[in-house]
């Protein structure tokens, strides 16, 4: 089996690498793996444990992240385009998203290794590129952090006003760094069941929408599709469509965290692959769900929405339930969202960390930013990402929807700027793989439909980039555009300032590194031993084979 991953040279260089930490290690080591370091519990190269399971993964891959981004802003992409245009935001991006999934399983299954797609950026591009990208990508997680505090502050505050929202901000701040401190392992268990929440929750709204637009809910007449006919399916034309867009790449940012979390997993091989697949699933159940169901039950025009002029935050989930007439619902739905925010604050400081962590290791930041404990926690890293979720108090004088579209704006390009540099970066690894004498079947995960699903991701995240600020443009907003389009030419600033200091160069397809980086499964022994493909429990066929 470990002859069809990796080949002869590959062993010998693996092998020489492990000499070098311990002279007596042997080949029979290597292939049992005692004391090699495919098979310590601590990378030995980031620091990071190799703590997350399998079943953590997936579930990050199937509801990590979601949070209040889904639940909340997508009120702001309803006000905005419509019920039709939410439907056409997820289902274009979320083709996009599938495609970035592919080309990202095919590269970390092989490559598990810290720095995830920047690190790889590096190698298959150019370093200067990889700094870009490693600064658009932390950007993202700081403002989705930062949106994330807000919502639950803002949650706090329409229960009790008791406390101001700057001091609830203060105490889920040190309540979450204090949690993150614990260790990989209690971040990974505490994601799987709040994902598990999440998807329950959702599918209960999903219920509870088909009953009340046939006209189920005691009291509440049936609605059908009335809301895609007044205010109507579209409410502002391609203005509409295109500011859409923005929202939506904000709420699929986190699709690509399996690649970030791969090198803390114990077995990337077989989690990652795995993880890549159940992706459809989210796209297809959860975003495209959602969409459907959200402009279906909610007005456009109802207020409250993000985007409306209101100091406070409210789902479509809420206004849907108190149109339905249970007032009382509105508890219900800021609970559940609430729970939602608790899993996509931790997702978002533990992505923001290591993110950063990997970067201040290969010199792409400052370098007390990627030290780790002995457990392998990365501390000064994960304080500094908490500390930008500092960024959620400009709503103590914007108000809290106001706050959120300036967020969801700042955060929506570099979100198809990083994207599209997934698919170059893969597109490059191909050239490189080809270039260098290898075969498509010798790789352990095959991206689908390559090449044109590569190039396909790239040309639409650039197109989307560049029409994400479309709604600014008439009547023309200074302001918006700035928040629009800032991160545009800081993409290419970092690029140019970092290549013409540091001499950077573009790696042609026979000089990139493919040997180094990969690695085995951590379990693979013990699967071996205990014959998995013969033993596998029946729960756990059924849920390979989703």
């Amino acid at each position: 089996m470990l002859g069809k991953l990796k080949s002869k040279s590959v062993k010998d260089d693996d092998a020489s690498l492990r000499n070098n930490h311990d002279p007596d290690a042997t080949t029979t080591e290597v292939a049992t793996g005692s004391d090699s370091d495919d098979f310590r519990a601590i990378d030995p190269h980031s620091g990071v444990k190799r703590g997350l399971k399998t079943r953590h993964l997936s579930m990050m891959a199937l509801a990590g992240i979601i949070g209040p981004g889904l639940l909340i802003g997508s009120g702001g992409a309803l006000s905005s385009g419509g019920p039709a245009s939410l439907l056409i935001g997820f289902g274009v991006i979320g083709i996009i998203a599938f495609s970035i999934m592919q080309s990202l399983g095919e590269l970390t299954t092989l490559y598990p290794t810290g720095g995830a797609f920047t690190a790889l950026s590096d190698r298959f591009v150019d370093k200067a590129f990889g700094v870009a990208v490693g600064w658009n990508y932390y950007v993202v997680w700081f403002c989705v952090l930062a949106n994330e505090y807000n919502v639950i502050s803002s949650i706090m505050v329409f229960w009790s006003d008791k406390v101001p929202i700057w001091g609830y901000f203060l105490i889920f701040w040190f309540a979450f760094l204090a949690f993150q401190l614990l260790g990989v392992e209690t971040f990974g268990e505490a994601e799987f069941w709040l994902a598990l929440v999440k998807i329950i929750g959702l599918i209960a709204y999903f219920f509870f929408s088909i009953i009340y637009a046939s006209g189920g809910v005691k009291g509440a007449d049936a609605i059908g599709f009335r809301y895609w006919h007044d205010p109507g399916a579209f409410t502002n034309g391609f203005k509409g469509v295109a500011s859409v867009f923005v929202f939506c790449s904000t709420f699929y940012a986190g699709v690509e965290s399996v690649a970030v979390a791969a090198t803390e997993t114990r077995n990337p091989r077989h989690a990652v692959p795995l993880a890549i697949r159940q992706v459809f699933i989210r796209i297809i159940v959860v975003y495209m769900g959602s969409a459907f169901f959200f402009g279906l039950t909610c007005p456009a025009n109802a207020k409250g929405l993000v985007g409306d002029s209101s100091r406070v935050l409210r789902s479509p989930m809420t206004i849907a339930i108190q149109n339905a007439g249970w007032e009382g619902g509105v508890h219900l739905i800021n609970a559940f969202i609430f729970v939602t925010c608790l899993s996509a604050v931790n997702s978002s400081i533990y992505i923001g960390s290591r993110t950063l962590l990997y970067m201040a290791q290969d010199g792409k930041a400052p370098r007390f930013l990627g030290w780790t404990d002995k457990r392998g926690v990365p501390i000064p890293a994960i304080l500094f990402t908490n500390l930008c979720g500092a960024l959620s108090m400009m709503n103590v004088s914007t108000g809290a929807s106001k706050a959120y579209g300036y967020i969801v704006n700042l955060s929506g390009v570099s979100t198809f700027l990083v994207w599209g540099a997934i698919s170059l970066t893969h597109i490059r690894f191909r050239s490189a793989w080809k270039a260098q004498g290898h075969a498509e079947s010798e790789l352990p995960f095959v991206s689908l439909w390559y090449p044109y699903n590569a190039y396909f991701g790239l040309g639409a995240n650039i197109f989307l980039a560049l029409i994400q600020g479309w709604s600014t443009f008439a009547p023309f907003d200074a302001g918006l555009f700035v928040d629009a389009y800032i991160l545009l030419p800081l993409f290419g600033v970092i690029y140019v300032v970092y290549k013409l200091v540091f001499k950077t160069k573009l790696w042609r397809a026979h000089e990139i590194d493919l040997q180094s980086g990969r690695r085995r499964d951590l379990d693979e022994a013990k699967r071996r031993e205990a014959g998995e493909g013969h033993r596998s429990k029946w729960w756990n066929k059924i849920f390979r084979g989703i």
